[in-house]
């Protein structure tokens, strides 16, 4: 996890996308949960510092569209560094925001069309359930305002209702995927898109109280997509861009792998999957994405931002794929320090 963390670091380019655009608020919050071992393991805040640099910098404010669910994911790092320090300023931008989204609630059509802005004000593509959800129930836990939560789950649940496949259990992309077949005939489901989905109810149990009355649909969502996504891990350890046609996109697929690990090892270290049919699939998917990543802590074959299956290759690597290494990471060394030796 430290090679990880300290080759994308190293790496990083403010240039090519912003500090406040998704692809690098994925790494960010991996990040922020790296942080947190490497401060009790090692006396080492470097980490820390680094995330909080980025955000006086850009005064813990936001990306620039009102209703985008991307332009808040970033919201979900500066919320954990507001649970740490405290600090106002860290929370303000986050809240003015949400808030004005809340009262001025979008109406537009959940048929996604990039040559349309207003049809990506609500949440009409899968990967939305990681960028948006955490944010808002986050802050009523920060704030006790039941506004948030109750935006939240209808927000949430309007578009599972839309892309949710109740027949495969496992969320298309957006509307645009309804009728598509694989070339094995086979419907298209994209493995990061569920994995956006798995990895965002991640944080959204890790908020949710035991006797919320919320919880259950999470939770049951949770594990119905839990016991779907197992299955589909491919012999060598991975999961690849098509869930159902892995044959046509043999290359391993380490973005999504990444948040099928965090989310299965986290339902394993909650008591909510069982462990003897579940550990084996961690560690076998731990142990792959291990051999994908370099001596210098490149991470290799991370499909690049997309909407689809797309074929991928061992050199290509993009920001939150590393994200969603440190955040199955984080799991496993959970996991490693519950387990007696």
């Amino acid at each position: 996890m430290r090679r990880v963390a300290d080759w994308q670091i190293a790496h990083y380019n403010k240039a090519k996308y912003g500090d406040l655009n998704w692809v690098n608020a994925t790494f960010y919050l991996g990040l922020t949960h790296w942080a947190a071992i490497a401060e009790e393991t090692d006396k080492d805040d470097t980490y820390y510092k680094w995330l909080l640099r980025l955000g006086n910098r850009n005064y813990w404010q936001v990306d620039k569209r009102m209703y985008h669910a991307d332009d808040v994911c970033i919201s979900q790092t500066y919320l954990n560094l507001y649970e740490k320090y405290k600090r106002k300023d860290m929370l303000i931008p986050t809240l003015a925001r949400t808030e004005w989204v809340i009262d001025h609630p979008s109406t537009s059509s959940f048929e996604l069309n990039y040559g349309d802005a207003t049809t990506l004000e609500r949440w009409t593509w899968c990967d939305a359930l990681f960028m948006a959800p955490p944010v808002y129930l986050k802050l009523y836990n920060i704030t006790g305002d039941k506004k948030f939560i109750r935006f939240m789950d209808k927000e949430y649940k309007d578009t599972y209702n839309y892309l949710f496949d109740k027949d495969e259990n496992l969320f298309y992309r957006d509307h645009r995927y309804f009728t598509m077949k694989e070339a094995n005939g086979a419907k298209v489901f994209w493995g990061r898109g569920n994995g956006w989905v798995l990895g965002g109810l991640v944080e959204i149990l890790r908020g949710l109280p035991e006797k919320s009355k919320y919880r259950p649909f999470y939770q049951d969502l949770f594990l119905k997509l839990c016991h779907r996504i197992a299955p589909l891990q491919n012999n060598d350890g991975f999961w690849h861009a098509s869930l159902l046609d892995p044959a046509s996109y043999p290359s391993p697929e380490t973005s999504c792998s990444g948040f099928f690990v965090y989310a299965l090892a986290y339902g394993v270290n909650e008591g909510l999957l069982p462990k003897d049919k579940f550990l084996p699939v961690v560690e076998k998917g731990w142990k792959a994405l291990l051999t994908a990543v370099g001596e210098d802590g490149k991470l290799g074959y991370v499909q690049p931002i997309g909407a689809d299956p797309k074929k991928v290759t061992p050199e290509m690597t993009e920001v939150y794929g590393p994200g969603a290494f440190l955040l199955a990471g984080t799991e496993i060394y959970r996991m490693a320090q519950d387990t007696p030796i």
